[in-house]
């Protein structure tokens, strides 16, 4: 008699499950994803925990009540505005990132404020009791009501938190937690993904509001399967280098809130300061009197941002002249380079250009598309922008110049800086109500904008 089948294989992007291995995944299409893992025992489901203590009772919709359900605020304005205005109770909530970008400070550092007047637990698989005591001093946690427990085992973390009754609980990390009936190695798609269900169980069964820490791939994608992030309520990414200065937090789901806004802080020795201004932060050391610099405003969320948008245009030394894009989208700045070409006649074709968005970020927003065209246009022509400038709007194929979203906003934050003179679309001129000490001057096409620089 044949032996019953011991293994399976599991997509490690989106965790299909398939009985034999597959170069290819039938659901989410990559290559070589599919990785085997020991099937659940006969007569156990994959997936089963906790036994649900009472069935669930069903309601009509005119019945459910619409009170506004109390969130928890963290004790950090920033991390508010990423979750949509504070922790939600039972919810739960993964966050990602990079080694070393600050994901167990930016928790620890919440679990400080928590604490204050919550039982909040800190659970790691990761570091001793020492480690991260010396890691709370060096950023000023002195304790209250926060508890520490080093675990791997999630039947043991199940009943650490059933006993002691939290009402924060922070997994560090995901990676490192194991259920024992799953013959599988930590960390594997069969532990991540059934650690997160019963995680999910336990977070909505008891009211525990639970932060899970998730490694990431190299791609920047959070280790594990794809459902991992369909689990839970709230993914939030903590992105920017290591070394630099600044950390962004940003949300890519949340049920509870928008996913368009972000969190701005500063890594310094102590501990993650929040960044209230980030406008002012992003300019800081701007060049005076240099060529192919403009400051332009993008919209994260509902949080107006300037930045410096810097272009250089130079002769190439070769037959194949060079471009290149930091922060923005590289094929959208070769159509940008292509209407400057057809448009105004500029001979870029003979020449190397770049451009860069300084701070570190990644947009691809519409608005920067006159920022740019004014910055290779200014490099071009070694004609410095005014620096009491801000520019913003959409081009077009046609080197028409279109209005985008928000634009009250993008002005008044410009006013509330300081900047005197403003370039944007002339079909958002109407209706715009103007701020005292700054001046707006709309364009209908990239001519008009090139001859308003200075």
């Amino acid at each position: 008699m044949a032996k019953a089948k011991t293994t399976a294989f599991f997509c490690k992007e989106c965790g299909y499950e398939s009985a034999k291995w597959m170069g290819q995944c039938p659901a989410c299409r990559a290559w070589n994803t599919m990785v085997e893992e020991p099937a659940a025992p006969k007569g156990q489901a994959p997936g089963k925990t906790a036994a649900r203590k009472k069935p669930s009772e069903i309601q009509y919709l005119k019945e459910i009540s619409m009170e506004q359900e109390a969130r928890m605020s963290t004790g950090m304005t920033e991390l508010d505005r990423v979750l949509g205005g504070g922790l939600v109770h039972g919810s739960l909530v993964l966050v990602g990132g990079d080694p070393g970008i600050g994901k167990s400070t930016l928790l620890l550092q919440t679990c400080r404020n928590l604490a204050a007047n919550r039982k909040v637990l800190y659970i790691s698989g990761e570091e001793s009791l020492k480690q991260i005591k010396m890691r709370a001093g060096r950023l000023g946690v002195e304790g209250g009501e926060l508890a520490l427990l080093c675990e791997t085992s999630l039947d043991a973390v199940q009943e650490a938190i059933e006993r002691w009754k939290p009402e924060v609980a922070v997994i560090d990390s995901i990676q490192t937690m194991f259920r024992e009936d799953i013959s599988a190695a930590p960390g594997s798609v069969s532990q991540v993904r059934e650690c997160t269900g019963m995680l999910m169980q336990i977070a909505k069964g008891s009211g525990v509001t639970i932060f899970l820490v998730g490694h990431v791939t190299k791609e920047g994608m959070v280790a594990g399967p794809r459902v991992l992030e369909h689990m839970v309520d709230t993914v939030l990414y903590f992105e920017g280098e290591r070394s630099a200065m600044y950390r962004i937090l940003r949300a890519v789901k949340n049920r509870f809130g928008s996913t368009n806004e972000i969190g701005v802080f500063e890594m310094l020795e102590q501990g993650l300061e929040q960044v209230e201004n980030p406008s002012a932060y992003m300019l800081e050391g701007r060049p005076e009197g240099a060529s192919g610099s403009v400051v332009a405003c993008a919209m994260e969320g509902t949080r107006p941002l300037l930045l410096e948008v810097q272009a250089l245009v130079c002769k190439t030394n070769f037959g194949m002249p060079r471009r290149t894009a930091a922060g923005t989208d590289y094929n959208r700045f070769n159509l940008l380079l292509a209407v400057l070409e057809k448009r105004l006649g500029l001979h870029l074709s003979e020449c190397d250009a770049y451009v860069n968005v300084t701070g570190g970020l990644r947009l691809n927003e519409p608005a920067l598309d006159l920022a740019i065209v004014t910055a290779v246009v200014s490099s071009m022509r070694e004609q410095p922008v005014n620096e009491g400038t801000m520019i913003f709007g959409e081009v077009g194929l046609s080197g028409e110049v279109r209005s985008v979203s928000m634009v009250q906003q993008r002005v008044n934050e410009a006013a509330k800086l300081g900047f005197t003179r403003c370039i944007l679309p002339a079909s958002g001129m109407e209706g715009l109500q103007i701020p005292a000490g700054i001046r707006c001057e709309g364009v209908k096409n990239i001519r008009e904008a090139a001859a308003l620089i200075g």
